[in-house]
C-alpha cells in the first residue's frame, strides 16, 4: 500500500497540472480558492494540486490490486475522474463555498466543462500511475503496435468510405468543415491509425471477449473526442479549449463518429489478435471442451430469443412514441403492424450477435445488466442516430438536433440491453455439457467473477452510463 501511494501522489500531481492548465485556459481557478475563502488564482492553483495529490493517493490504493494492465488502469482512472466530478463541483465546491448544492440539469451544464477536466485528470494520473508502477506496460511489441494500426487504418477507412459527406462525418474538428473530401479523409485515416498504435499499447495482449473489446472500443472512443476535437485540435489552432456547453453542443457531429470508430477499432483488434494466436499459438487448453460451432449455434439460439424479450420491452417504448411506422418504411410499409415485425426479427439480429459475442461474461444478474446494458447505447449509436436514417435514404443523424428527437430511443435500447443481457444470463446459466459437473460450473463462473472484479469491467459499466448521461447534458436546452 505505501508503494502504491508514494506512485500514486507524484501520479495525481500530474493529473492535477493537466487539469489546471485547462483550469487557467476556462478561468476557473478563483473559484476554487472559494473554498478557503480567497479569489486568488494563484491560491486556487495551489488548492487544486493539493486536492489532486490526495485523490491521486486514494486512486493508487482503489487500484493497487487490480489486473496489471495500462488498459484496465486507464477504464479505472476515467471512471475515478467522473465520480470526482459528482462529488467535487456538483457537491463538496458550492458547500465549502457556502453557496447552496443543486444537484439539477442546470448546475450540471454550468459544470460540464468540469467533467471533460475531470475525466482527463484521471486518464493522466492513471497513465502516469502505470508509468511509475509498470514501465514496461507501457511499451507494446511491434506486432501489437502494427495490429493496431491495421485496425485504426481499416475502422477509419470503413467510416469515410461507407458514411462520407461533403465534409467527412468523422470531421476531427468543426474547423475543418471548409475542407476538401480528401483532405478529411486522410486526417480520419491519420487518427485511426494513431488511435489504433496507441490501443495496442493499452491492450497489447488479447483478453476476454470480442464483446468486451467492442465495449472498451467504444469507451475508449469517447476518451478520443475528449483528447482530439475538444482539446488539442483547438489548441494547434490557437483557439484554445473547447470546452464550452454551447461549442461542445456545436460539434457533437464528431461524438458518434468517434465512438463508431472506437467501437470498430476495439473489435478489429480483437479479431486480428485471435487471428494471430490461432495461427501462432500453441495453446490447446480447451481442446477438451465444446466444439467451437457446438458453442456458437448454442449462443446464437439463447441470443435470439433474449433478443425476443429484449424486443419486446423496447415496443413499449416505440408505442409511446409512435414509432413503430417510421421502422415499417424500412420494408417499404406504414402499419404499426409491420414495423412490430421488422422491429422484432431486427431484436432478434441483434439478440444473436450479442449472444456470440458476450458469451461466457456474465457471472450474475448484475453483470449482465451491465454489458446488456452497453451493447444497447452501442445500437442506439450504430442504430438509430447511423443506420437507420441511412436506410431511410437520409445521410446519419449525428448532429445535436438528430440525436435529442432519438433520445427516446435512447431510453429504448438501454431498456432492450438491459433486457436482453439478463435473459441471455439466465438461458447460459443453466447450460453445460453434460460431461461438466454443476460443482465444476459453479467453480468456473465463481473465477470469471473473480477476474471481472479484478479487471476494469465494472468500470467499462459506469463509463458508458457517464457517456449516455452526457447526452441528455448536451442536448437539454
Amino acid at each position: 500500500m505505501r508503494r502504491a501511494v508514494a506512485a500514486g501522489v507524484p501520479a495525481g500531481l500530474v493529473g492535477g497540472l493537466v487539469f489546471g492548465a485547462a483550469m487557467t485556459q476556462i478561468g476557473v481557478l478563483p473559484t476554487i480558492a472559494g473554498v478557503v475563502r480567497a479569489d486568488s488564482a494563484v491560491v486556487g492553483f495551489v488548492v487544486h494540486m493539493g486536492v489532486a495529490a490526495i485523490i491521486g493517493a486514494s486512486f493508487a490504493l482503489l487500484v493497487a490490486r487490480q489486473e496489471p494492465g495500462a488498459g484496465e488502469t486507464l477504464f479505472w482512472g476515467l471512471t475515478y475522474g467522473a465520480l470526482w466530478w459528482f462529488i467535487g463541483p456538483l457537491t463538496l465546491l458550492p458547500f465549502f463555498s457556502g453557496d447552496s448544492v443543486e444537484w439539477t440539469l442546470a448546475r450540471a451544464q454550468a459544470e460540464f466543462p468540469s467533467l471533460l477536466g475531470h475525466l482527463l485528470y484521471g486518464a493522466t494520473t492513471a497513465l502516469v500511475y502505470v508509468a511509475l508502477t509498470q514501465p514496461r506496460a507501457l511499451v507494446p511489441t511491434r506486432s501489437a503496435a502494427l495490429r493496431g494500426a491495421v485496425a485504426g487504418l481499416v475502422s477509419a477507412w470503413l467510416l469515410v468510405a461507407r458514411l462520407a459527406s461533403d465534409n467527412g462525418l468523422l470531421a476531427t474538428s468543426t474547423a475543418m468543415g471548409d475542407a476538401s473530401p480528401g483532405v478529411s479523409a486522410l486526417v480520419t485515416m491519420a487518427v485511426g491509425v494513431v488511435s489504433g498504435t496507441a490501443f495496442a499499447v493499452l491492450y497489447p495482449r488479447l483478453i476476454d471477449s470480442a464483446g468486451v473489446s467492442l465495449i472498451r472500443g467504444v469507451v475508449y472512443g469517447f476518451l478520443l473526442w475528449v483528447v482530439v476535437p475538444l482539446t488539442l485540435l483547438p489548441l494547434f489552432e490557437g483557439r484554445g479549449l473547447t470546452w464550452s456547453l454551447e461549442e461542445t453542443r456545436a460539434g457533437f457531429e464528431t461524438l458518434p463518429g468517434y465512438l463508431l470508430l472506437g467501437g470498430l477499432l476495439g473489435l478489429g483488434y480483437h479479431v486480428l489478435c485471435a487471428l494471430a494466436r490461432l495461427l501462432f499459438s500453441d495453446d490447446v487448453r480447451d481442446m477438451g471442451r465444446e466444439g467451437a460451432g457446438t458453442r456458437g449455434l448454442r449462443a446464437l439460439g439463447q441470443g435470439a430469443l433474449a433478443g425476443l424479450v429484449g424486443g419486446l420491452l423496447f415496443t413499449l417504448i416505440m408505442l409511446q412514441i409512435d414509432f413503430l411506422p417510421t421502422v415499417a418504411q424500412l420494408v417499404g410499409f406504414d402499419s404499426g403492424l409491420a414495423g412490430f415485425l421488422v422491429h422484432l426479427v431486427i431484436a432478434d439480429l441483434i439478440g444473436a450477435s450479442y449472444g456470440v459475442l458476450f458469451r461466457r461474461q456474465s457471472y450474475d444478474a448484475g453483470s449482465a445488466v451491465g454489458w446488456g446494458v452497453a451493447y444497447g447505447f452501442c445500437w442506439w449509436v450504430l442504430g438509430a442516430l447511423t443506420l437507420l436514417p441511412v436506410f431511410l435514404g437520409g445521410p446519419p443523424q449525428w448532429t445535436a438536433a438528430g440525436a435529442a428527437a432519438a433520445y427516446p430511443s435512447l431510453i429504448g435500447h438501454l431498456l432492450y440491453g438491459a433486457g436482453l443481457g439478463a435473459t441471455f444470463y439466465a438461458l447460459e446459466v443453466r447450460q453445460s455439457p453434460w460431461w461438466v459437473s454443476r460443482t465444476q460450473a459453479e467453480a468456473e463462473r465463481r473465477e470469471r467473477r473473480r477476474q471481472h472484479v479484478l479487471t476494469s469491467a465494472p468500470a467499462l459499466w459506469a463509463l458508458v452510463v457517464v457517456v449516455a448521461l452526457v447526452v441528455p447534458i448536451l442536448l437539454a436546452g
